[in-house]
């Protein structure tokens, strides 16, 4: 066939397919194309937006820098993320849930000793988290290791990371810890307050387009992972924090989200004088055989 026509194009497009060797792309290809074409059948695109919506994307990949994934800020703000994690990392028997990675994620933070202070000079209320990793059946896993970042503890709404701070080049907030022979971990940070996710670019416009607000509440983010078990990208967020409701990115669950319990300045819990008030976090995780 020479000339296609509304009717038949999707049928051509999907048949060029023939000779592709790949059983699974070609599944995944034939039903995108499927979709995308019953997509502006259905809203009758225009050619005006049509290259909207090519500049759109255009702009979503320009923005991208080796800090800043402004594709995954639109898959989180979509919804897309936290499906594609809830459908590949089911909760099981108490396992912990999973949650979007996001966009401010960098690899290669240090290795520290459990106790350490991974928010050292960043601004917010001091927070000393410890709990433990568990297998499911609730055994201790040693040597399991917990990859943290979070934001900073700015009071107003206004929290940043460390990599949207002009000028900063150092990680800070981030840190890795391992537990110990019986699973324990803790460590210190800040409390996490609520912040917006980065409106500057192509997807703020969009959410504005929207009628969104971008913000998402208070939340420390943590890869716990193990030898010999799934690990899991999660987050423990802030009971009580503002945006629970409607997190702009869709990542809240009520599994993660914990207390903290406010204490008046004094003596920590490792037993070192803390000059204001603090608070701490109890959180077992427990993760599920590889």
């Amino acid at each position: 066939m020479r000339e296609f026509d509304d009717k038949n194009l999707t049928q051509a497009v999907i048949g060029r397919l023939a000779e592709c060797h790949d059983p699974r792309f070609k599944r995944i290809m034939t039903s995108l194309i499927t979709h995308v074409h019953d997509f502006v059948r259905e809203v009758h695109l225009s050619e005006s937006e049509w290259l909207t919506a090519i500049q759109f994307l255009t702009d979503v990949g320009k923005t991208c820098t080796d800090k800043r994934q402004e594709f995954i800020l639109l898959s989180d703000t979509l919804g897309v993320s936290v499906l594609v994690i809830t459908l590949n990392h089911p909760a099981d028997k108490g396992s912990v849930e999973s949650t979007v990675l996001g966009p401010f994620y960098w690899q290669g933070a240090p290795d520290l000793p459990r106790g350490s202070n991974l928010a050292e000079g960043v601004e917010g209320e001091p927070a000393f988290y410890s709990g433990r990793v568990l297998s499911e059946s609730g055994e201790p896993l040693d040597n399991a290791l917990l990859d943290i970042w979070s934001g900073d503890g700015n009071g107003n709404g206004n929290g940043n990371y460390d990599m949207q701070i002009p000028g900063e080049r150092g990680m800070k907030a981030r840190g890795r810890i391992r537990t110990d022979a019986e699973g324990r971990y803790w460590f210190c940070s800040i409390r996490p307050t609520y912040y917006p996710i980065p409106t500057d670019g192509p997807v703020g416009r969009m959410l504005r387009k929207m009628g969104r607000h971008p913000y998402r509440p208070g939340h420390i983010h943590m890869i716990v992972s193990a030898p010999e078990h799934v690990p899991v990208t999660t987050h423990l967020f802030v009971a009580g924090s503002e945006y629970l409701d409607s997190d702009a990115v869709f990542g809240m669950k009520e599994s993660l989200v914990a207390q903290f319990e406010r204490h008046p300045a004094g003596v920590g819990p490792n037993g070192e004088q803390v000059e204001t008030p603090f608070y701490t976090v109890n959180y077992d995780f427990r993760l599920r055989r590889a």
